[in-house]
Formats: structure tokens, sequence, C-alpha cells
């Protein structure tokens, strides 16, 4: 079999809402980790500058802020590796589930996981054959090892319902900020409101941010709208927006593994082969 029919046979086995959700999640952990980092600095930047001349008031919040920035390191190095393993994954059951009902055993993979998944020998062939016996060798290594899809489920279940939290965390930011930008339009448009400009304020304290005793924890009047328009203001805002989107994209690659990895289980459930691979 010629390397061209052989690479036309591996797609029929290529399990392309897995491929679609891996690199939505990789785009989507990127986004959210990237942007999400460098708004945070933003964030501190923007509080030791403008809402408090004290660091004893806003010393915790620096704390919490690079512990957060570490927990994005590990979020980042997690979700690759992990969205490596569903893809391993999502190869393995598809298949599994196309050897089931195609010709997908004929390529070489498709018999290595075959060999796998009904239990059959591994064949010895010449010497000439060897690569496409290491590489048949690898395949039923690597299914041995993904041979409980059950499980994969259930932490995709468990992962999804753990960044359904962060994605709702990850909105907090940005209705503070869009809260703040919309109090600098009102200012600067003073006749679509009846208040004074001096009484429209952005304080910190009130979401939490900086203790009620920090001074001046608030901003008013014509120098929040300053604020509102310096570079670091308008680049935080909407590093907010992007870690926002990159965490609903990743939420949304979770959920097509999600549902492609219990199609999958539950054909193969349904056809006698999901107790043992």
């Amino acid at each position: 079999m010629g390397w061209l029919e052989c690479c036309a046979r591996c797609l029929i086995g290529a399990p392309f809402a897995s491929l679609v959700a891996t690199g939505l999640c990789f785009f989507g952990v990127a986004l959210f980790c990237g942007c999400g980092h460098e708004a945070l600095t933003g964030t501190e930047r923007l509080i030791e500058t403008y809402f408090s001349k004290n660091y004893q008031d806003y010393e915790y919040l620096i704390d919490v802020i690079h512990a957060f920035q570490y927990v994005i390191y590990g979020t980042a190095s997690f979700f690759f590796l992990y969205g490596a393993l569903l893809l391993a994954e999502g190869f393995y059951t598809t298949g599994a589930v196309r050897q089931i009902f195609g010709d997908y055993k004929t390529t070489i993979c498709g018999k290595g996981l075959s060999a796998t998944v009904t239990g059959g020998q591994k064949g010895r062939g010449s010497r000439g054959h060897h690569q496409a016996h290491s590489l048949e060798r690898v395949c039923q290594c690597l299914g041995k090892w993904l041979g409980h899809p059950d499980k994969f489920v259930g932490i995709t279940y468990a992962l999804t319902v753990v960044w359904l939290l962060v994605f709702a965390c990850s909105a907090v930011p940005v209705y503070i900020y869009f809260n703040t930008w919309t109090t600098c339009q009102s200012i600067a448009f003073p006749t679509k409101t009846s208040a004074s400009i001096g009484t429209l304020c952005a304080d910190a304290r009130m979401y939490g941010v900086l203790p009620w005793n920090a001074f001046p924890g608030k901003v008013c009047g014509s120098n929040l709208l300053s604020i509102c328009k310096t570079p670091e203001f308008q680049m935080t805002f909407h590093l907010f927006i992007a870690a926002f989107v990159g965490a609903a994209a990743t939420l949304v690659s979770l959920l097509t593994y999600m549902i492609a990895a219990t199609y999958n289980f539950a054909v193969l459930k349904l056809m006698g082969r999901g107790t043992k691979f």
C-alpha cells in the first residue's frame, strides 16, 4: 500500500470534531492565559497609581494577583497536555468506532487499534515491514493506555463544570471595567444624566478590590474621566474582554470534546466493546 493511499485511509479515522475542539481549546487557553496575565498586571498598575497611595492597602491584592498569574501558568501547561491527550483519545475511540462500521482497520494504525480492541495477536512480518510493525506496536501501546474512554468522559465532564466557574469569574472584571467605562461616558456627556459630575465615581472598595479604609479608594468626576482616557485603562479593559472570549472558546471546546467522547463511548458500549479495549 502506497503512502498516499495509506494517508487517505487514515483520514477515514480522523476525529474531525476532536481536531476542531483541540484547535479551539489551544486558541482559547492561549487567549485567556496571555490576556488575563497582562490584564492583571495592568489592574495592579492602575490601583497603585490612582486608587491608593498606601502600599499596605493593596498589598493583599498584589499577592492575590501574583497567585492568579501563577495559576495561569499552570492552567496553560495543563490544558496543553490534556488537549493533546484528548486528541489522542479522539483518534483512538473514533478509529475503534469506524473499525466497527468501516475499513479503517486496513490502515497501519487501524490494525494496531483493532488488535488492542479485539484482543487479536500482533502479526510478524518480514524485515522489510519492520517500520510498519513498529508503528503498529506503538498504536497498540497507545491503545492500551487510552483504552478507558469512560474515565476521559468523566474527567472532561468534571473539567467542564470547573471551567464553567472560571468562565463566570472571568466575567466579573469585565463587568467592573464596563461599569467604570459607563460612568466615564456619563461624565463625558453630562446631558445624558441628571446627576452632578462630581458625584459620579468609581469606587474600588465597593467591589472588594481594596479595603474600606483605603484612601482615597475612589476617583470621581473629571479625574475619573482622565483615567478612562489613559492607554493603560483602555488596554486593560480590552485585555479582560479578550480573556473572557478565550474562556468562552475553551468552554465550547470542552463541550465539543464531551459530546464527541460521549458519542464514541456510547457506540462502543452498545456494540459490546466498552467494557474492555
